[in-house]
């Protein structure tokens, strides 16, 4: 697992800035979603092209994490990285360029609708009733990537708390434009995965110092639990 921190200059303009540490004292799940970013066979299994290794160390942590927001009322969504040969033309950008070549086309079939790629890792714990989205860019909330955000404002969901990999591309993408969009967003150290711890923690820095809060699975459970014990004493 990722040694996660957030650079010390970073916490102390935070700190300054905010007169405190975190952002958000505490979670209300039945307005919340945990949001599990890309965990599919293609960036978890040894020997895809995109493997991961740090993601399957998360794997604890992310259902212990799906547990706690079922548990307390929050809803759960699995987002899947989603491709196929149609969007060649509208995101010729990524591979013609970026992607580009056979391997870039191989990549992309390995992530289209029912192959072995696409599937969520078989060591998730995915609930009958948590929501799957399939998203087709990086973020899941730019426009045309998926229906992610119109699911979560029809649920009335004003909080989001972002895990999956990779830290420094899906989930952080992810996470900013949820927060562009007014959301309240967490993202969980020791729930996101990278290549390296550099990358890793660069992106939870820069996340963390305008765009929301970075808390560990420890904390978010804790805050988890206390808002649901808010919410059963208020009824």
């Amino acid at each position: 697992m990722h040694n996660s921190h957030i650079p010390a200059d970073v916490i102390e303009r935070v700190t300054r800035a905010r007169g405190k540490r975190h952002l958000f004292d505490g979670i209300a799940p039945g307005r919340a979603a945990l949001v599990v970013v890309d965990m599919q066979n293609f960036f978890l299994e040894e020997g895809q092209a995109c493997e991961t290794p740090e993601a399957r160390d998360i794997v604890a942590n992310v259902n212990r994490l799906a547990h706690a927001a079922r548990s307390e009322g929050a809803n759960v969504v699995w987002l899947q990285m989603t491709q196929d040969r149609d969007q060649l033309q509208g995101w010729s950008v990524f591979y013609d360029f970026v992607k580009a070549g056979e391997r870039g086309l191989e990549e992309l079939d390995c992530l289209s609708a029912g192959h072995h790629g696409h599937r969520l890792w078989p060591g998730l714990d995915v609930g009958a009733d948590d929501l799957k989205v399939e998203k087709r860019r990086f973020s899941a909330f730019i426009e045309g990537s998926s229906d992610l955000h119109a699911i979560l404002r029809e649920r009335g969901i004003d909080t989001v708390m972002i895990t999956g990999t990779l830290t420094n591309v899906c989930c952080l993408t992810t996470a900013l434009d949820a927060m562009m969009l007014n959301y309240k967003v967490l993202m969980v150290s020791d729930a996101n995965a990278a290549l390296s711890d550099d990358t890793h923690n660069a992106a939870l820095g820069t996340f963390c110092e305008l765009f929301g809060d970075v808390r560990t699975t420890d904390e978010v459970v804790a805050l988890l639990e206390e808002g649901g014990a808010e919410s059963a004493a208020a009824e």
